[in-house]
């Protein structure tokens, strides 16, 4: 809570704020009571809109608001992707005082109706702003255009994030009301609650050092969960498969699978159904699930934020928790550039490696069947489809944006072959040293 006890107070004073501040310290309640608090002064809707870049979050941010507002009768709407659009429009007709959305849906909504109105909103509120609004990500950029345009241009701003990024700082144009910054200073971008660790390990061996560890934790602490990070949807499922056939209860977080299972398979790991959840990042942002008290990053992250983010689901709210990161003889470089970004050192987590050998064989056998199980299923002709028909929602043409993507590598690797033909250049250009 030590965010919201210190944002709380320039937030009533009206002005548009800017808040940045570690995993786990509080800023999803930094915004959800104070609004709460205005909304009891005059209810009516739509009062606050509240955009958040994952359909899970959505969720989870709308739990809190029904939780604390449900004794002034608080009335709430959820619109994001994979749910019928006919039924959520008739609930964004009924008004409901706040409404928590995922931007490309809403943008949705606007385009294709005339009668959804949130000309009077008191409160924008972009959680995870860095990733709302990253240069990069084109397809949220444009449906925050039209969003941003529905709006009233009267509101109060307010962008969270656990990162700061270049593109958080250049915001100040959509915080249009003197905008306040805020940030948690410290020289530590992590809690100090979390035991941060690295194993190195050879990446072929890397499988089999995973499953030591889950057993380790097991044997000595068998109510913990653990959360295990991947960087792909289908090594997420293998590696799923592959821990169930080590009768390890375990379940996966995924954007290929269908929305109502993914919250269905949430549930299960927050009621501790089920110890263990492998995901992909869609899980990394803003998910507070309190029992978690190990992180494992299968795959060291390519950006220090997500690492930041990832390690986040553990050590919340004053907890301890551990966060190891499996690294690899190829991710030297990455967690250099993550320990520059968190001013910490990993410190190396113990283990016997004889242990760990013992299993190796039957680990990659196991591994190699999955692997083939799942491409019995069609499952890399899935993501294609479900990729194609994402597009074609989104308005785009897949058959032009392939062929885009295409040039666009030939543009990558003719610049990269020039390059190599400059350094050549410079090498050979060099005067060669004569001995005397």
């Amino acid at each position: 809570m030590f965010f919201s006890v210190m944002f709380s107070p320039v937030f009533h004073t009206g002005r548009d704020c800017m808040g940045c501040a570690k995993t786990g310290s509080g800023k999803t309640a930094a915004f959800v009571l104070p609004v709460l608090q205005k909304l009891s002064e005059d209810p009516y809707g739509v009062f606050c809109l509240v955009l958040t870049p994952t359909r899970e979050l959505a969720y989870q941010i709308a739990e809190q608001f029904r939780a604390l507002g449900k004794p002034m009768g608080l009335k709430d709407c959820i619109i994001v992707g994979g749910m019928d659009m006919v039924t959520q429009g008739l609930e964004l007709s009924k008004k409901p005082h706040v409404v928590v959305a995922t931007p490309g849906r809403l943008a949705d909504h606007i385009r294709s109706s005339d009668t959804i109105s949130l000309n009077r909103i008191q409160f924008l509120i972009l959680d995870e702003a860095d990733r709302l609004l990253e240069q990069g990500c084109t397809d949220f950029t444009k449906d925050l255009e039209v969003i941003l345009s529905a709006v009233p241009a009267k509101r109060q701003t307010l962008l969270f994030s656990a990162t700061l990024t270049d593109t958080l700082q250049q915001l100040q144009s959509i915080a249009m009301n003197r905008p306040f910054f805020w940030e948690h200073k410290s020289d530590v971008r992590t809690v100090e609650e979390l035991d941060q660790r690295f194993i190195l390990t050879p990446e072929k061996v890397k499988d089999a050092y995973l499953v030591h560890l889950i057993q380790k934790f097991q044997d000595e602490h068998d109510d913990w969960s653990i959360m295990i990070f991947t960087n792909t949807c289908k090594n997420c499922q293998i590696l799923t498969m592959m821990l169930r056939e080590f009768n390890f209860p375990t379940i996966s977080l995924h954007s290929m699978m269908k929305q109502r299972q993914r919250f269905a398979n949430l549930a299960k790991f927050k009621s501790n159904v089920f110890k263990i959840l492998i995901a992909t990042d869609v899980a990394a942002r803003g998910l507070d699930i309190p029992t978690v008290q190990v992180v494992i990053n299968h795959n060291t992250p390519g950006l220090p934020k997500i690492y930041i983010h990832r390690v986040g689901r553990t050590a919340r709210a004053g907890r301890n928790g551990v966060a190891i990161t499996l690294v690899t003889q190829y991710d030297i470089h990455l967690i250099s550039a993550i320990e520059e970004q968190i001013q910490a050192k990993l410190s190396e987590f113990p283990v016997e490696e004889k242990e760990v050998l013992k299993t190796l064989t039957q680990v990659n056998v196991t591994r190699r069947q999955c692997e083939i199980r799942l491409e019995s299923t069609d499952f890399d002709e899935k993501k294609k489809i479900n990729k194609r028909k994402q597009m074609i929602l989104d308005g785009k043409d897949p058959d032009l944006e392939e062929k885009r993507k295409q040039e666009q590598e030939k543009i990558r690797r003719q610049k990269k072959k020039q390059n190599r033909k400059k350094e050549a250049k410079k090498h050979s250009a060099k005067p060669m040293a004569v001995d005397s």
